[in-house]
């Protein structure tokens, strides 16, 4: 947070000191060259966490597999050359749109905004090598999918 603050001010970070995500979300989609900088300043420290927990988690004993969560991996070129799959979890646009809008309390316009400004369903979705579709299935549903996929891939 200090490097944020010292490069977009004091605005960007709430009272507690925490990002302010409304004013980063608005000087992001106002100033083109803010989005780039903010990852300069996250991504490097964000890959080196990663690595940091991936190797720490294969030190365990049985520990087989590390999964890690990456909200703009298609977008990112860093990514995909250190992973041996990419599961992509799937569901309708309007699905998207409606759990955004309820989860973060943004308006319709925002979260196209947002959509928009990411890669696309279908580039996602031809960065997969595995897809789980997790659109009216419910939990139960949606671990069956997990279950069966992660089953299928320690066959190949």
């Amino acid at each position: 947070m200090p490097a944020i603050v010292e490069r977009f001010g004091a605005h960007v970070a709430d009272a507690t000191g925490a990002l302010n995500r409304v004013s980063m979300r608005e000087l992001i989609f106002s100033d083109a060259s803010a989005k780039d900088t903010l990852q300069a300043l996250l991504h490097p420290l964000i890959q080196q966490h990663m690595h940091n927990a991936i190797c720490t988690a294969f030190a365990q004993p049985g520990i087989t597999h590390v999964v890690c969560d990456i909200p703009l991996l298609v977008e990112s070129n860093h990514w995909r050359k250190s992973l041996s799959k990419v599961w992509v979890v799937d569901c309708d646009e309007q699905t998207q749109m409606t759990r955004v809008t309820a989860r973060s309390q943004l308006s319709q316009q925002a979260v196209q905004a947002i959509m928009a400004s990411q890669a696309s369903r279908e580039q996602r979705l031809r960065a997969a090598d595995v897809v789980v579709y997790n659109q009216g299935i419910g939990f139960d549903g949606l671990r069956q999918q997990v279950n069966s996929s992660a089953a299928l891939l320690e066959l190949s």
